[in-house]
């Protein structure tokens, strides 16, 4: 089956927990870069990335990479790569373009030189003048970063984080994927406790039990590859069978919780976690932090409270990180993982973190702080 070269787009910070979902799934030739993960794979390759990656923003596939440090290059290289093999005639094929740190800096004009390319390209194969683009979307990039052009063709579609199962919108929700990414991050594992205290719509405990469940992210919801000629249905049909059979019933219920004081985003959570098929095993309960306790030994708490920045007060949020330092801290065997923008938490908090890593949430610069308990014994 043909081989092809597939990028997969990340959150800054999340590339390392990328490149181990790519590594699980099995393909080959990964290399990691700043947002990026890129692999090789077979056609089916584009249909198992899209269905299993859960902490990636898209899937593209790449047509060419080369350097273009003038428009009359840029112009040349895109338009002797082989977009007829991909673009059928009747294609809508429109193009986007980003430069960073490029001799070729005016985006509008680089979007428009590929975009004539291509179409001089397609004339030329398909012997035709004009293009109604009335057909399968192929939503195209030329990325140029240090005068190296990246010409991918979007697989995905809307963006990997829409999973389906999110009907209901909230204020300020934290993205699936980096959900996703944080769950990754703390190696929690399906037969232990994980608690979100701040839970809001729900999305962590939801991407906590998908993932213990094994369910595919993307098993709700369709890609803009799936109307591409290139790739048979039959293809997309087996990875949908094989990704049904892969879910799993051993996870144990109520082993996930979440908890927040407000009643009516509870309603939201429930339906959320009920669209994803997961409803019966997270414990949703509203209650003010305040009365936060456990009697659990062992346990994970993964979290994402107000930063201070859009809804809650400062002073408010600033007093509320004071008191998780004071509930959190004697947890001395529970693993404590806390993402927020709030740049004197871990004073706030109390304590030091054993770790923090860079993330972006929504645009807005966080830091993941990483508590590690130690892991339990085997009794």
């Amino acid at each position: 089956m043909e081989k092809v070269e597939l990028i997969a787009t990340t959150t800054f910070g999340l590339e390392g927990v990328v490149k181990e979902e790519v590594k699980e799934l099995g393909f080959e030739d990964i290399e990691v870069e700043d947002g990026k993960v890129s692999f090789t794979g077979d056609l089916s390759a584009i249909c198992e990335a899209n269905l299993w990656l859960r902490s990636a923003e898209r899937v593209r596939l790449k047509l060419g990479e080369f350097e273009a440090t003038d428009f009359d290059e840029l112009y040349e290289k895109t338009k002797a790569l082989p977009w007829a093999e991909w673009l059928p005639k009747e294609a809508e094929f429109p193009v986007q373009g980003k430069s960073i740190s490029s001799e070729l800096h005016s985006v509008p004009t680089c979007q428009s030189i590929v975009k004539k390319a291509i179409v001089d390209n397609m004339q030329e194969k398909y012997n035709i003048e004009w293009f109604n683009e009335e057909g399968p979307l192929y939503p195209i990039e030329v990325a140029l970063k240090k005068d190296i052009a990246t010409l991918t063709i979007d697989t995905s579609g809307s963006g990997l984080h829409k999973r389906g199962y999110r009907e209901l919108s909230t204020p300020a929700p934290l993205q699936e994927t980096i959900a996703a990414g944080m769950i990754y991050l703390s190696l929690w594992e399906p037969d232990r406790v994980l608690i979100d205290p701040f839970c809001g719509s729900g999305t962590i405990p939801i991407e906590a039990a998908m993932l213990g469940k094994n369910i595919a992210p993307g098993l709700q919801r369709s890609f803009a590859a799936e109307k591409w000629v290139n790739i048979s249905d039959s293809l997309w049909k087996e990875a949908r069978q094989k990704a049904q059979a892969a879910i799993k019933d051993e996870l144990e219920p109520r082993l996930i919780m979440g908890t927040d004081i407000d009643s009516e985003m509870f309603s939201i959570a429930r339906h959320h976690a009920r669209k994803a098929g997961v409803e019966g095993w997270i414990h949703f309960q509203t209650k003010p932090f305040a009365q936060f306790s456990t009697n659990r030994e062992y346990g994970y708490i993964i979290t994402n409270p107000p930063y201070g920045e859009r809804l809650t007060p400062q002073a408010e949020v600033e007093e509320l990180y004071r008191l998780m330092g004071d509930k959190f801290r004697p947890l001395d065997t529970w693993s404590i993982y806390v993402l927020t923008s709030h740049q004197n938490f871990e004073k706030l908090y109390g304590k030091k973190a054993s770790k923090r890593r860079k993330l972006y949430n929504g645009g807005i610069e966080c830091q993941y702080y990483q508590y590690y308990g130690p892991w339990p014994s085997k009794s």
